[in-house]
């Protein structure tokens, strides 16, 4: 494996977090609010909501990029929906198992930067309409988070 490809994966790994948050703050909570109501607004007792349709839809330029890179001897484009990929199942981990414990595992935890990546989520979620809101991304949580954290940490 050659070094470009793992730059190129490492890449889009980390613009992947911009993606998303843009994403979710215009697409979300936009247009798409209709699909990503209910992951504010719990008022359902399904274990799916309609937001995983953004799972599924995001997922296609990722498939798309291994695709074309496999049919092209693995060329750019399979790193760079491997870079998707990889994001795709940080998110999976990060959001559905970490954050809102659709599996109840992984609940406790010591590092600071995980807890502020809850809280982070955790203050997104107090605002129940499209309009409002803080902390859009998943990874890339603001400093405030981190302190809050830390101070927690501390005690």
């Amino acid at each position: 494996m050659r070094l470009i490809n793992i730059l190129i994966l490492i890449a889009t790994f980390l613009c992947m977090e911009a993606i998303a948050w843009l994403a979710h703050k215009y697409i979300m909570h936009g247009f798409g609010w209709y699909l990503h109501r209910d992951h504010h607004q719990k008022n359902i007792s399904s274990f799916f909501e309609k937001n995983d349709y953004f799972f599924l839809i995001f997922a296609i330029p990722g498939i798309i990029g291994l695709f074309v890179g496999l049919q092209n001897n693995f060329n750019y484009f399979f790193w760079i929906g491997l870079g998707i990929t990889f994001y795709g199942i940080a998110y999976f981990f990060v959001h559905d198992i970490f954050i809102h414990q659709r599996f109840k595992i992984f609940r406790n935890t010591d590092s600071v930067y995980l807890r502020a990546i809850r809280k982070g989520h955790k203050m997104h979620h107090k605002y129940l309409d499209k309009y409002e809101g803080e902390s859009f991304g998943m990874l890339w949580v603001p400093l405030k988070y981190f302190r809050e954290a830390f101070k927690y940490s501390a005690k």
